[in-house]
This record gives structure tokens, sequence and C-alpha cells, in this order.
């Protein structure tokens, strides 16, 4: 399988001439796809077509970034606006007997949608813990402020879209919660003692079963003052790899957002060397996504094991 360690987003919601050449030649792993890429489930459904046509690949990796709440790219077919991860984690708290099957019945449906749709991996859950502090850019999106109500509800929601054939990314690994700031226009700092983040925010991301995670734009200074946890060596092989023990693929945020203070080429060359397996481009920006091309690599090995461990539970 040769394929560039690289995630593309495409501009609108039918691939232009130009677009289908440059997926063609340039092979990257996946496509994500945003609001901007869905009018109508019709629509999406030739779209996500059209770009497997292209690879010749019926399991070929195509995202979504589907939270509920705040964060829905489904809306033009159906709103999943009512249900955010802090509504269903209220619902956890006041309906605990019942919480199981209906929450099942919602990532069913989600799950259907974006089968029918020709979509294979959700972007979800977020495992951050939800902070005084918290910018309003966690918020809902966040489960909770108890770490042991977010790695329930988490690993329940890995488990139903497994179920449903559909893969997830857990985010933003080792968590974002703490931050204060935005991290698509600053880059947050989080001071915090190394015990306090391994008591707390690193805790929840253990032991879940996600092919996929996504890393942070955050510098956590207790184990890296100068580097982001995208761009940090330490960080990647010591706190994501081997304490919380992630086996999956790992894939950077976007590595357009202002948090990652270098050109795009250099974000993304940080990026693969500090152990992510593959950087996320999200913006369609085509004049961007050649020069990356040029200088991305083709997959690494443990992402050609873990695509084809993915392909198989695809069926």
């Amino acid at each position: 399988m040769q394929r560039k360690a690289i995630i593309f987003g495409v501009k609108g919601t039918t691939l232009s001439r130009e677009e289908k050449y440059f997926l063609k030649t340039s092979k990257p792993w996946g496509i994500i796809i945003f609001s901007r890429n869905v009018s109508n489930l019709s629509q999406l459904k030739k779209l996500t077509k059209q770009i497997r046509s292209i690879f010749n690949d019926s399991n070929y990796p195509i995202l979504i970034d589907e939270e509920g709440g705040d964060v829905t790219r489904l809306n033009k077919i159906i709103s999943f606006r009512t249900f955010s991860q802090s509504f269903i984690a209220e619902e956890y708290k006041n309906n605990k007997s019942t919480f199981h099957e209906r929450y099942e019945n919602y990532i069913s449906l989600v799950s259907d949608i974006l089968s029918e749709a020709g979509i294979n991996i959700n972007t979800s859950p977020v495992l951050d813990i939800k902070n005084k502090a918290s910018n309003k850019i966690i918020g809902s999106r966040a489960f909770s402020n108890n770490k042991k109500i977010i790695y329930k509800i988490g690993n329940l929601c890995i488990n139903f879209y497994h179920k449903n054939k559909i893969g997830t990314v857990v985010k933003h690994i080792p968590g974002h919660g703490r931050s204060n700031n935005d991290s698509h226009f600053f880059t947050p700092i989080i001071s915090a003692s190394k015990n306090e983040l391994i008591k707390n925010d690193f805790k929840v991301f253990k032991k879940n079963k996600s092919f996929f995670a996504m890393t942070g734009h955050l510098v956590f200074t207790s184990f890296d003052k100068k580097n982001t946890a995208t761009h940090s060596k330490n960080i990647i092989t010591n706190v994501i790899r081997k304490h919380i023990g992630f086996k999956g693929i790992l894939i950077s945020d976007d590595i357009s957002m202002k948090a990652l203070k270098y050109n795009i080429k250099t974000n993304a060359i940080k990026a693969l060397h500090a152990g992510c397996n593959l950087v996320l481009h999200c913006n369609g920006n085509l004049k961007e996504m050649k020069k990356l091309v040029k200088i991305i690599p083709n997959i690494d090995n443990l992402t050609q094991k873990k695509t084809s461990d993915f392909y198989k539970f695809l069926g």
C-alpha cells in the first residue's frame, strides 16, 4: 500500500478535475469531510464514491468530525446539535438504568448515516477533562469534569461505533481540557505538574480500543517546555506510547492551526519526526496540498500494519 502519510480535506461538494488528478497522483492516506462538503445525503454519497473510485478501494479511509453539539458536519442532512458530549454525560448521570440502551441507539443512528454516506471513521470521542479554565473551544465538547464518567462513556462510544463498523479517533491526546486558549489561534501553555497530569488528564486515554488518536497542539511545560505535544518526541514516545500505551495510528490535529508556530511544511515534518504517523491538513487549499505532498513520506510500517488491521475490521 503506497500512501502518503497525510489526510487531506477537499474544497467543495464535488471534486474538481484538478483535485481528481492531484489525489490520484499524490495518494494521501485518507480524506476528511467537513460541512462545506455536504449539501444533502445523495450528494455526499456521490462525493465519497467519487473519492473511492480514484483509489479503486472500497475501504479507503474517509473521515468526518461528527461529535454532535457544536461540532456537527451533518446538519444539512440531520441535526445532532442537541447531542453534545456534555448533554450525553448529563443523561448518563440522570438516567443510568436506561442510558446504555439509549446511547447505543444514538450511536447506531449516527453510524447508519455515516455508513450510508460512505464514511468509515468518525473523529470522536473527545476525552478531554472539562476544567474551570477550559476555553469554550472545549466546553460542551467534553463529557464531564469527572474522569471516571469520561472513561466510562468514552469507552462505550468507541465500542458502539466499532459494533457498527465505524472507526474512532480519540482526542485530543494527551489532554486538552486545561487549555484556556483556542489552539486554532493561540498556543496553549499547560503548567500543571507531571504527577497531576498523569493522575488526571492522561488517565482517561488509557486502555481504550480506538484504532486512531489525534494529538493536541498544547505545550505541557513539565514534559517539554518548547514543543507542543504534536511536535514533541518526548511526549509522543514517553507519554502517549509508553505511559498511556496507545498502540494505534497517531494523527496530528490540523497542521494549519495557529498553535503551531512554523510554516505548513515545517509543521508537517516536525509532527512526523516527533512520532505522529499521519498529519492532518483540513482546509482543502490545493496550493498548500501540492507543497506538502512533495515533502511528505510514504506511510511507515506501523501505519501499514494498523491500516491492514482496520481494513480487516471493516470486513
